[in-house]
């Protein structure tokens, strides 16, 4: 089958490779939509995530398939599996951990203290073909789209920020950074009920699409100053900051446009430490700093909300790829233009 491997440090190659076989517990998916993440773009420029040597979960070291956006059509199952049938349309979530951890006792499977992804840890699904265990896979309803089940693994990132902030009908937000985490989260954070989202990036045609798909006030950090602007709107600043860019300029921006006991939920990962003024941003402000990592046990809301009409997920599709041009019109398209939003590959 073809599939995309890579090999390390932008190297990347579209090659045929033996398809995946099933074991008991396991499920094989014709793949039919895969969506290019930021980790795929950290893996692929600066090798991030991707293991040299066997992974003490997985026992997968690179070359490896990408890709953990995904979803398809069930083409055969383990003989000890019993939720799904061949045939079956489904999204895959694509968390690994071991069962004996105690944060997966307690249900909460982010956060295992040992934990790896398909596509990352593990071969994934930028290929024809992919194998997961049964507990990894997601039956989709008819009224939604295999296009929409890639992008319900982004969603359910976004969706559990948004659940697990303290936001409540009627309230303002602000999210910084608008690339497909932040656009998915401005969409949560509209059916949670906000009355207000402004949403803050440097790309006009990404600003575009965040008013597209709910933002209310939306504003550019490269030519009007984010601070003056919010709080000219709101005096005593905003109810909730959803940190989706990674920057320590947008995290201190976020807790400076913060109103008093107000709070900032940071999604995205941060390549180095920041700093703040405790004191002024946090103490006197009674600020609330709390963040939310990958998801756990939320993919069946998400389904739900999509197959509702309450989430409109594709709106953040801007651009669709063969995998063939997945190096070229994705992974190197994706680092220097800005104005993409979510690349999906098609693999029909």
């Amino acid at each position: 089958m073809k599939a995309a491997v890579i090999y390390g440090v932008k190297d990347v190659k579209i090659e045929e490779v033996n398809e995946p076989s099933v074991s008991k517990k396991d499920v094989k998916v014709k793949v039919s939509w895969a969506g290019i993440c930021g980790s795929d773009l950290h893996a692929y420029h600066y090798g991030l995530g991707i293991p040299t040597e066997p992974n003490e979960l997985t026992g997968v070291q690179a070359p490896l398939v990408l890709g953990h956006e995904f979803a398809g059509t069930v083409v055969e199952i383990g003989e000890d599996v019993t939720d799904v049938a061949v045939g079956d349309r489904v999204a895959i979530e694509p968390l690994i951990y071991p069962d004996d951890d105690v944060y997966v006792r307690q249900g909460r499977y982010n956060l295992a203290n040992k934990f790896a992804f398909l596509g990352v840890q593990s071969n994934g699904g930028f290929a024809e073909y992919a194998v997961m265990n049964e507990r990894m896979v997601h039956k989709l309803p008819e009224n939604v789209s295999l296009e929409e089940g890639a992008l319900i693994e982004p969603t359910a990132v976004a969706l559990q920020a948004v659940r697990e902030s303290q936001l409540k009908v009627g309230q303002t937000v602000v999210v910084f950074g608008v690339g497909p985490i932040g656009l998915l989260t401005i969409i949560s954070a509209k059916t949670a009920g906000a009355a207000e989202i402004i949403a803050v990036d440097i790309s006009n045609e990404r600003l575009a699409l965040a008013k597209e798909v709910g933002a209310t006030i939306t504003i550019n950090s490269m030519e009007e100053n984010p601070t003056e602007k919010i709080l000219s709107l709101h005096e005593h600043g905003v109810d909730i900051a959803y940190e989706a860019a990674g920057a320590e300029i947008t995290f201190n921006t976020a807790l400076t446009v913060l109103k008093k006991r107000g709070q900032l939920m940071v999604i995205a990962a941060f390549g180095k430490p920041v700093s703040i003024d405790v004191t002024q941003h946090l103490m006197m402000k009674e600020i609330n700093i709390t963040a939310s990592f990958s998801y756990c046990n939320i993919f069946p809301e998400v389904i739900h909300l999509i197959a509702s009409g309450r989430m409109d997920v594709k709106k953040v599709i801007t651009k669709k790829i063969a995998l063939d041009d997945l190096v070229e019109n994705g992974l190197e398209l994706l680092e220097k233009d800005k104005s993409h939003a979510k690349i999906l590959i098609d693999l029909n």
